[in-house]
Order: C-alpha cells, then structure tokens, then sequence
C-alpha cells in the first residue's frame, strides 16, 4: 500500500497585483483585508497602518502574505480578486454578493445600503471564507 501522497496542485487565489493596488489605500488596512487577516485589517484602519510604518512595510510583505493566502483559500469557479473590487467599490450595493449567487442577500444590501453598512464591514471580515466555502462546495 502506497502512502505517498501528490501535493495539491498549486492554486492562485489571490493576485499580487490587486493586493499592491488595495496597498496603495494601505493605511485602511484594505489589503490586509483581501488576504484574509481582518484583526490586522482593523488596526491598520483605525491607526492608519500603524501611522505609515506599518504600511510601508507591507509593500516588502505582500508576496508573502500573498503565497499564504493562496495556501489557505480554496480556488473555484468564484475569484477572490473580482469579489474584492466588487465589496471594495460597490458593497453597499450587494454586488459582490450577487456575484458569489448569494441574490436575496445582495437585493437586501441593495435596497438597505448593506444593511446600512454593518454587513458590509461583515463581508470586510468574511469574504474570503465566504468564498473558500463556496468554491468548496462547488468541487
């Protein structure tokens, strides 16, 4: 009996280039955000990336913070990139919702202002869980 097992193919689940353009609006902690480290997220937003050190010092952690999130997040029919601009952009809307196929709850940020804004700072937090699942589920 063979115990060896492959490793799981490699899975790019996050782009580089979308986390060092959410960087640019680092000091909101929206990159962190993306590749999935909300507490950290939250600290850059209300201190403004540790007032500026902690961002630029993100500009030398993206790649590794990017080969983690590829590890940790599971690839599928939904990309982790376009749900991030859709929340980032047009959250209040419920597009990034409509887009994972989750339709009742995207009309219900639509017509509430996602969910006068508290579900969007959720989704901040989930998004990519939310996806991980999904794709999951998908397979």
């Amino acid at each position: 009996m063979n115990t060896y097992q492959q490793p799981a193919p490699y899975q790019d689940t996050h782009s580089k280039v979308i986390g060092y353009l959410l960087w640019i609006f680092g000091f909101t902690g929206a990159h962190r955000f993306y590749y999935g480290k909300p507490v950290t997220g939250t600290i850059w937003f209300f201190t403004f990336g540790l007032l500026g050190i902690g961002w630029l010092i993100d500009l030398f952690l993206i790649p590794a913070m990017d080969r983690e999130a590829d590890l940790r997040f599971t690839a599928g029919p939904i990309e982790y990139s376009v749900a991030w601009i859709l929340l980032t952009f047009l959250g209040v809307f419920g597009i990034h919702r409509m887009y994972q196929g989750k339709w009742l709850t995207g009309l219900l940020y639509l017509v509430t202002g996602g969910l006068f804004f508290l579900g969007v700072l959720y989704d901040f937090w989930t998004l990519n869980d939310q996806i991980s699942v999904r794709n999951a589920q998908s397979r």
